[in-house]
């Protein structure tokens, strides 16, 4: 791999709640996890860096990611939002900095040499890509200097993005799954149960050892309260090949982040 990411990190999507999203960022990281994400979009990077700083671990342990906003794109956006992004989470740099989606002001021509130069000045480790399609990925390495450390796309036992993954283990990237629980939809389905009451674990621990399964995959399921701990030890959680078979095998396709104009009904043109 192009560099190491703790493979189980923290979404915080929808957490807007100061105290609960402080609360499960700390929670989080007191229970093991090295990885959380944000978004500029999410309106809650303040609350991510209080609960590192209210966390007892050193901030170089933890792998922080956060994404810039559909209006910030225009290269002097992405090198002013990044650094408010910094002064909001509390920290010099970030881990990762992604386009969180290519649309609205995303223009490939500033957008991409805007992320080698805040990866340049130190504002970012490594720079990485969110919901794009195979198409825009190519184009990203064409125009980017800088190495594409990740695709952050939907991804759980009923969106198994197999080309996205096909294009990550060729390139040498990460393919972070987010949504990876489908919002709870996939808890039901008879596989995912069987194989979770083989293991005495629960559905969401099994959806998440699949993913963790997978070669060149992270995920950042989001959670509160108990749930922090409980996803957690899926990564205690020891698959063998069959259990991963049987869930490879789910035909049913699903995407619970779907709208009209999303990159993959766009137009190869």
């Amino acid at each position: 791999m192009s560099g190491e990411m703790p493979r189980l990190g923290l979404g915080t999507y929808q957490q807007t709640d100061r105290e609960t999203c402080t609360e499960s960022v700390r929670r989080a990281l007191d229970a093991g996890y090295r990885h959380v994400d944000t978004a500029q979009s999410y309106g809650n990077e303040t609350y991510v860096g209080e609960g590192l700083e209210r966390a007892d671990v050193d901030r170089e342990e933890v792998f922080l990611a956060t994404k810039l906003g559909t209006d910030n794109l225009a290269y002097e956006d992405v090198i002013e939002t990044t650094e408010e992004s910094l002064d909001r989470l509390g920290v010099e740099r970030v881990d990762l900095m992604y386009v969180h989606w290519p649309l609205d002001t995303y223009d490939p021509e500033e957008t991409l040499p805007a992320l080698d130069e805040i990866r340049e000045r130190g504002l970012t480790r490594h720079v990485g890509v969110s919901n794009f399609e195979p198409r825009q990925l190519e184009e990203t390495r064409d125009v980017m200097d800088s190495p594409l450390f990740a695709n952050q796309v939907e991804c759980h036992a009923m969106l198994h993005q197999d080309d996205l993954l096909a294009d990550a283990r060729e390139h040498d990237y990460w393919l972070v799954a987010y949504s990876p629980l489908a919002r709870g939809r996939i808890f039901d389905h008879p596989v995912v149960a069987e194989v979770a009451d083989e293991h005495d674990a629960t559905p969401a621990q099994v959806c998440l050892a699949w993913l963790l399964a997978r070669e060149n995959v992270a995920a950042i399921p989001k959670a509160t309260g108990e749930h922090v701990e409980e996803n957690f030890r899926a990564t205690d959680i020891d698959l063998d090949a069959s259990d991963v078979e049987r869930i490879d095998a789910i035909e049913e396709e699903r995407r619970v982040v779907d709208f009209d104009a999303a990159p993959w009904y766009a137009s190869g043109d």
